[in-house]
């Protein structure tokens, strides 16, 4: 009876828990996202609207077509790529998200290398 009042409060308490996602207050605006990868920060500001998203990085601009898969996952394709690795789609998925911010996970469609992420909304 002992384990079975233990595993009982156990399941109470996890099904309690639900990660915040309001995806679709991300899906449009102006944002400023922070990538580490190995160590090195990057950071980019971006525009996102239904259909287009154009980000500065490093004073590059580069736009990218948009196609959300759901609410909280979307498929970026970039419109005038200049090399191989341009040529690939980027697939996000939005984690988590506050009244703010949002935590993503990225990579290339098909692969399973992932980066992790955070974008503020700026407006």
């Amino acid at each position: 009876m002992k384990y079975f009042s233990s595993i009982l409060l156990f399941v109470t308490l996890i099904s309690c828990y639900s990660v915040e996602r309001n995806c679709t207050d991300f899906q449009t605006g102006s944002f400023y996202s922070e990538i580490s990868i190995d160590g090195k920060l990057y950071k980019s500001d971006f525009v996102r609207t239904k259909d287009l998203q154009i980000e500065i990085y490093n004073n590059k601009i580069d736009s990218s077509q948009v196609r959300w898969i759901n609410d909280c996952e979307v498929v970026f394709k970039t419109i005038n790529p200049k090399s191989m690795a341009e040529q690939k789609d980027i697939h996000l998925k939005i984690l988590t998200t506050t009244d703010s911010t949002y935590t993503f996970e990225y990579s290339y469609v098909g692969e399973t290398t992932k980066q992790k992420g955070i974008a503020t909304k700026i407006k």
